[in-house]
């Protein structure tokens, strides 16, 4: 069996001065980097069944999931996000997320929905 050298005082040498807040940023800094690709690619590669399910997990029947989906769908909002755009219309009305997912499944504010992500433009 070979073994492994014991190169941890080369591999460390560019952290050795840092103090432990700098140590601190420098890791927040390689967790985003890290990370940040997966968030992207989620925002990017969403799916009607991961949107159902974020929905089913907000505490929306499979019908009512199946029905904000729809409209979801229907008004080109998935790139947003189905639990986003409950949540959006939800604070724009100040009322609980649950009453927002019902107005849309009864097919009410969708056209609100609709304009508060046309404010945002391609930032959200």
């Amino acid at each position: 069996m070979k073994k492994r050298l014991d190169d941890f005082e080369d591999r460390r040498a560019h952290l050795a001065n840092l103090s432990d807040e700098e140590l601190k940023a420098k890791f927040w800094a390689l967790a985003g980097e890290l990370i940040d690709p997966m968030l992207e690619l989620g925002k990017k590669n969403t799916t009607p069944s991961i949107e159902r399910s974020v929905l089913l997990r907000m505490g929306f029947s499979s019908l009512e999931a199946k029905e904000i989906l729809t409209g979801v769908m229907e008004n080109n909002l998935i790139s947003k996000g189905a639990g986003h755009v409950v949540y959006k219309l939800s604070k724009s009305k100040n009322i609980d997320v649950r009453e927002a997912g019902l107005m849309l499944v009864n097919g009410k504010c969708w056209d609100e929905v609709v304009n508060l992500f046309a404010k945002e433009g391609a930032s959200c």
